[in-house]
């Protein structure tokens, strides 16, 4: 088991660049050195006959597929718009410029 001190801690946040103060540089090390402890005790599980996996659950893709579907034309789709101009929805400047 590990045990990681705050001196420690302290060096890992400077490699990191990170500002700690002492309070947060106490709870991180011992939040870490749990963390440590995790990863230790998968080290002991994994065997030889589990294959590696970076998800318990198979993932599958929710993504459908680009299909081209009805929709409204252009007419319709600008008939309820406040603005319209040109074909184009009207909105109002946000820029000073000509």
């Amino acid at each position: 088991m590990s045990n990681l001190s705050r001196d420690e801690v302290a060096h890992v946040a400077m490699l990191a660049r990170i500002q700690l103060d002492d309070h947060e540089l106490d709870r991180l090390a011992g939040q870490l050195d749990q963390i440590v402890g995790w990863v230790g005790q998968v080290n002991e599980v994994a065997a030889d006959d589990v294959p590696p996996m970076s998800h318990p659950l198979p993932l599958v893709n929710v993504v459908r597929p680009d299909e081209v579907r009805p929709s409204l034309s252009q007419e319709q789709a600008l008939s309820n718009a406040p603005d319209a101009e040109d074909g184009r929805f009207g909105v109002p400047r946000i820029l000073d410029e000509e």
